[in-house]
């Protein structure tokens, strides 16, 4: 068996992270256009979200991505409905992008999403190193911490494009479409973060077409074994199945 030491895991590079997630909305595009008008009602793991409410938050991330003033506006519109509602920023945002696209039919969401989905790419790859690197955001859940900017810009929206996408599979009992190299990056991103976060030994082995085996010294006392699939792997640390052990390490998506 060969194990892959988690340390050795590259982080993204702004660059990378930018074209993995122009392929991510490649991928998410084919499969949009592949549903009939049925599957757009079927109930997501996202509370109080159908596919279509779910693309309607996906859409309106990406024009945001693409569009500061868009970008600014939903910012405000979102503040303005935490303060009357409360919660998490991440909620109020998705909420704001939801009930701004009530409106637009699936072939609507299809249409914008693929008319935008190179504008959103080409906003986030040409945003300043200096605000990627230096810029903060204070987030309130699932975790409560501060990130930079290029963390958000670089690794959430692709995990999050990347999640709902597994989330459409799960709601329609769809087999997830993986590929080697693209699915495997982005888990084994997911993979090395989890490693950092709870700083425990452990032995990984993920299963499926995008899975590979980690580990982090492994040979400590103590180290706990763990064999999952790693679709399944990145859905239990997301909160879309009970977890145990050190599966409860919360990571962002």
């Amino acid at each position: 068996m060969t194990m892959i030491e988690v340390a050795t895991i590259e982080s993204l590079s702004h660059p990378e992270a930018m074209s993995l997630q122009a392929r991510e909305l490649e991928h998410t595009l084919a499969s949009l256009r592949s549903l009939d008008d049925g599957a757009w009602s079927a109930a997501t793991d996202c509370p109080a979200w159908d596919v279509r409410a779910m693309y309607q938050h996906v859409l309106g991330a990406c024009e945001s991505g693409a569009s500061l003033r868009e970008n600014i506006h939903q910012l405000r519109r979102a503040r303005s409905f935490r303060k009357q509602n409360g919660g998490p920023l991440e909620a109020a945002l998705s909420a704001v992008q939801v009930h701004e696209r009530m409106d637009l039919s699936p072939r609507q969401i299809v249409e914008r999403l693929a008319a935008v989905a190179p504008k959103t790419v080409r906003g986030r790859e040409r945003t300043p190193a200096l605000v990627r690197h230096h810029a903060k955001l204070a987030v309130d859940g699932p975790v409560f911490e501060t990130w930079n900017m290029g963390y958000l810009i670089d690794t959430i929206y692709l995990r999050d494009l990347w999640m709902h996408r597994v989330d459409l599979s799960h709601a329609l009992g769809r087999s997830l479409e993986l590929n080697t190299d693209h699915d495997a990056r982005i888990i084994a991103d997911v993979v090395a973060e989890w490693a950092r976060r709870h700083g425990q030994p452990f032995v990984l082995e993920l299963t499926g077409p995008a899975g590979r085996t980690y580990a982090h010294e492994p040979d400590l006392p103590g180290t706990e074994h763990l064999s999952i699939d790693a679709v399944e792997f990145c859905r239990t640390l997301a909160g879309r199945v009970p977890a145990t052990g050190l599966l409860t390490t919360v990571v962002p998506f």
